[in-house]
């Protein structure tokens, strides 16, 4: 945030009643039920397919291992989640953290989610949605920040979904358009194709067989790509399947990696698929 944009915040702090930010944050809170709603309804709802271990054959050999860990055999494919999450957030890599609470839905297929989060000066919304992204940032809810997309969010996006990926694992099985290709015994990289672009992603494993991290060149603003690392930590097995409970945003400036959000998961849900 420049020191501009700290004095455009502070001036319309001063202008916007209390009564107007309840108002506004009650209206974001109305569009993303309405949202959800959508996202949900687009989502593919014929017979549920059912993992078996026989479908492993011929991935990797650390994504078998993955997938063996974190899905028992029979697991119904995992068609959506809603969570939420409390932790930290940085609107400038440069500034201080501040708190954060934030919901998300997913939609596995085909792929899609909202995400928005809520910190005591600004709302924001990321979302990936008939496949294009969108971010847009509110302060307090009310006075539009930021609106940004294109064809640079829509790829961003789509990458987030893909990391994202470790909470609904079914949805990292093989298919037509999801393709795991070998690298090492603790890595392989991960291609996804939807909606006329592709995504890929390297994913490392730990020693636990757990996806710790995964890295890709992504957009840091409209001319600049930067190394993006998304973390993830403290496995919990929710409702029969493993998936993290930490998860950890970075980018890397000059060699060097710098978070700005880390959530941790306070409500997992798989059904029912919709709006909290």
């Amino acid at each position: 945030m420049t020191r501009n944009s700290r004095w455009l915040l502070a001036a319309t702090a001063l202008a916007v009643p209390i009564a107007g930010i309840l108002a506004a944050r009650a209206v974001a809170a109305n569009r993303l039920h309405r949202d959800v709603q959508q996202l949900f309804a687009h989502a593919a709802n014929g017979p549920a397919r059912v993992y078996h271990e026989s479908q492993l054959a011929g991935l990797p050999a650390p994504v078998q291992r993955y997938l063996r860990h974190v899905l028992p055999d029979g697991q119904p494919y995992l068609r959506g989640l809603r969570l939420r999450h409390g932790g930290q957030f940085k609107t400038d890599l440069k500034k201080d953290w501040m708190s954060i609470r934030g919901e998300q839905y997913i939609s596995a297929d085909p792929p899609g989610f909202i995400w928005q989060g809520t910190t005591r000066w600004f709302t924001a919304r990321d979302e990936y949605v008939a496949g294009r992204g969108r971010l847009t940032v509110r302060l307090f809810g009310a006075v539009p920040i930021v609106d940004g997309h294109g064809p640079h969010y829509d790829q961003g996006e789509l990458l987030r979904w893909l990391s994202e990926a470790a909470w609904l694992p079914t949805s990292l099985l093989p298919t037509e358009h999801l393709v795991w290709t070998a690298v090492d015994d603790r890595a392989a990289r991960l291609t996804l194709t939807h909606a006329g672009q592709t995504a890929t992603l390297l994913v490392r494993f730990n020693e636990r067989d757990e996806i710790a991290a995964c890295e890709a060149p992504r957009y840091f603003d409209d001319t600049t790509q930067l190394p993006w690392v998304g973390r993830f930590a403290r496995y919990r097995r929710w409702h029969g399947v493993l998936v993290p409970t930490e998860a950890e945003a970075s980018w890397v400036v000059n060699g060097q990696r710098q978070p700005y959000a880390q959530f941790t998961v306070q409500e997992l849900e798989y059904e029912p698929r919709q709006a909290f």
